[in-house]
Parts: C-alpha cells; structure tokens; sequence
C-alpha cells in the first residue's frame, strides 16, 4: 500500500517553494506579463517562404520593437504549401515602425505587397472587464462546487477540494511569472478548463474514499486515505497521462492554439497532482481535527 499521507511535509513543501517563487518573480517583474489582451498593442501578420530563418526575422523584429513576440501561427489560409504566417505582437510597434519592419522583410525575403496580411492596432479589449468577469465565473463555480460535493459527501471534502483548486491556479500562476510567459484571453479559458478537469479527478479518489470509510470503520483517516490512493492511483496516473499526451501533442504541432493549450498541459499536471497529493492530506487533516 502505498504510504503518501505519511509524506504530507514533503508534499506540501514542493507545492510551497514553487508558489514562493513565482511569487518572488511577480515581485521583482513587477507583476505578470500581461499580454496585448490586457494592456494593448499591435498585433501583425505577415506570409513569409516556408523556408525562410525565424532567428533573422526576430533579428529584424527586434529592431524595431524589443518586447515584440514572434509566432510561426499555421500555414496559410489559402493552403499555400510555399508560405506559412507569422504573427507578431507586440506594445510598442506604431504604423511607422511596421511599415520599415515590414519593408525590411520584403527586402531581404522578396516579399509581395500582399504578404502584409493584417496590421491591428489592439486596445485593451479585457482588461478590467474580462478580469472581473473570470473571477465572477470562477466564485460562481467554487460555490457550486462545494455546495455539490458537501450535499454529495460532506462539507470536509468540498474544503479539501476547493484547497485543491486554490492550488492549481497558483502553481500555474507561479509557471507563468517564473518563464515570464504572457498571459492573454486563451490563459482565462484555460484556468476554467483546468478547474473542471481537476474537480473531476479529486471527486473520483474522494468517492473511494467515502466508500472505504463504510468498510473500514476501525482503520484510522490516515490508513483509509492511503488505501484509496493506491486503489485510484492507477487510473488517475493513466488518464492523466492519455490526456497530457493528446494535449501536448497539440500545444506543440498546432501553434495557432498555443495560448490555450499550454496552460491546459501544466494545469492538468497540477490537478492530477494535487488530487493526489493536496486534497487527500488535507481532508485527512480536517478530519484528524474533527476527531481530536
């Protein structure tokens, strides 16, 4: 049987030191790296050749906007199996700059004056508005989801589970400003996603647990706990790696979904994680309190 209620420390520990340093790297940063979705910018798209060197275009990108991100997004809409777009984006690229940027593409790689596939000017379009209305969205779904899991097990489970939630949000949070990676609308989708996919897990081991509780009145919340996982541990291990795999395969071959996948891929990690290792040590902690 396995033994990981035993190991909460250490658990807790790992979770703990990710948090603090991501934390540290909000800190220093000044905040998340908040994408053109939340602070405003440029956003271009140009077709470039299919052969064409990404490290010279962000040489020449660079140039003219420092905090520019460059993206090979997909091939053409056309279906030309001769060119593929680029999308770059960017806070301080103005009409002037895009146009000498633009120019000194067309030079270097021979391009058409249609290669110039969109140049849009991105206001803050979320900002406090999409902000505020994910936090809605996301106490909404904590309410319920306690509401549901006290009525259907009892209130100690909804509390370990939203600790849980709490969880992987934050770790992911932590990944974000650690790799300083931008955070834009696909980022507030994907935290939702992540949620349910999380709750879902914890509800699975939480129900074998309930179910061994009947069975085994006499064994300690520890050793009831430690039963379940190694009962669960199996299949959660293989769906959450069918589905890390499908969902990685698709952040790494479909770049136009790459906002929205990639947070998908670390959140996943982190529910199945803390189903196992956050949620069950703190209902075993809740409990242990109870009795005491």
């Amino acid at each position: 049987m396995l033994k990981i209620i035993e190991k909460t420390k250490i658990w807790f520990t790992m979770s703990l030191i990710i948090m603090l340093i991501g934390a540290g790297f909000m800190i220093y940063r000044g905040g998340l790296n908040l994408g053109l979705d939340f602070k405003g910018g440029t956003q271009v798209d140009i077709k470039m050749p299919k052969d064409f060197n990404k490290g010279d275009v962000d040489t020449i990108v660079k140039k003219y906007a420092e905090d520019a991100v460059t993206n090979t997004v997909s091939e053409t809409v056309d279906g030309s199996a001769n060119e593929v777009q680029i999308e770059i984006k960017s806070k301080s690229l103005d009409s002037t700059k895009v146009s000498d940027m633009f120019k000194e593409l067309s030079e270097k790689y021979s391009l058409k004056q249609d290669a110039l596939v969109s140049h849009d000017e991105i206001g803050p379009s979320i900002g406090n508005e999409l902000t505020s209305s994910a936090i809605k969205a996301l106490a909404v779904a904590v309410v319920a989801m306690l509401i549901y899991i006290a009525i259907r097990f009892e209130f100690k489970f909804g509390i370990a589970a939203i600790i849980a939630l709490f969880h992987d949000i934050l770790i992911t949070l932590s990944i974000y400003a650690i790799f300083n990676i931008p955070v834009n609308s696909p980022f507030i989708a994907a935290i939702l996603t992540i949620i349910g996919y999380s709750i879902n897990d914890t509800i699975v081991i939480f129900d074998r647990i309930r179910e061994n509780q009947r069975s085994m009145r006499r064994n300690t919340p520890i050793e009831i706990a430690d039963h379940s996982l190694t009962q669960t541990f199996t299949r959660s291990l293989n769906t959450t790696l069918t589905t890390l795999l499908t969902t990685t395969a698709v952040n790494i071959f479909v770049p136009s979904v790459r906002e929205f996948a990639f947070p998908l891929v670390v959140g996943m990690a982190c529910g199945a994680y803390s189903s196992i290792f956050i949620a069950s040590p703190v209902w075993v902690m809740l409990k242990n309190r109870t009795s005491k």
